[in-house]
């Protein structure tokens, strides 16, 4: 498969029921095979060719695997369960797995300390931490975030306290 090369396929929308998991879409086994082969889950999913975002191939644990569509997906392209999907995937090859805000790229850049702590997290930290600082729609707000989550990294000493986070998020 040459880089940045889709595979398309149909899928019907569909829901675990379950605490941990709802609604999805299953991969079939073949196309997840080709990019598990390639060593990482990290995608790119494209929906009816409306909506692309970057998800990962998440095993179903029987062998198949799953894309996970969340509420504001699901709204936006007016998804019920049980409706067909056509959908594309290709590598995610992106340095993070999801988009670095421009207000966190810069202060990282400014804090080396923070910059350090940073880099040194699992990668699904780090998207984790991307997905908070990037979520706001405001510049401000990205930027408060992000100031909020690198002194939460220099004061944790690298580590992250998600309830201790949560409350910094909420009195700033």
């Amino acid at each position: 498969m040459d880089p940045g090369e889709s595979i398309h396929f149909t899928a019907l929308l569909d829901n675990f029921n379950s605490n941990l998991w709802g609604y999805h879409i299953s991969v079939p086994e073949p196309i997840a095979q080709i990019f598990l082969s390639q060593g990482d889950r990290r995608v790119v999913c494209r929906l009816n060719d409306a909506v692309e975002f970057q998800c990962a191939l998440m095993p179903k644990g029987d062998g198949s695997y799953f894309i996970n569509i969340n509420k504001k997906l699901r709204d936006k392209l007016g998804l019920k369960l049980g409706m067909q999907v056509q959908a594309s995937l290709r590598k995610d090859d992106s340095e993070y797995g999801l988009p670095m805000p421009e207000e966190l790229a810069e202060l990282l850049q400014q804090d080396e300390d923070g910059n350090a702590l940073f880099h040194a997290l699992t990668p699904g930290k780090q998207r984790t931490l991307l997905y908070i600082v990037g979520s706001p729609k405001t510049s401000d707000t990205r930027l408060r975030r992000a100031i909020v989550v690198v002194e939460h990294l220099k004061s944790n000493g690298g580590k992250i306290n998600f309830r201790r986070l949560n409350e910094d998020m909420k009195s700033q």
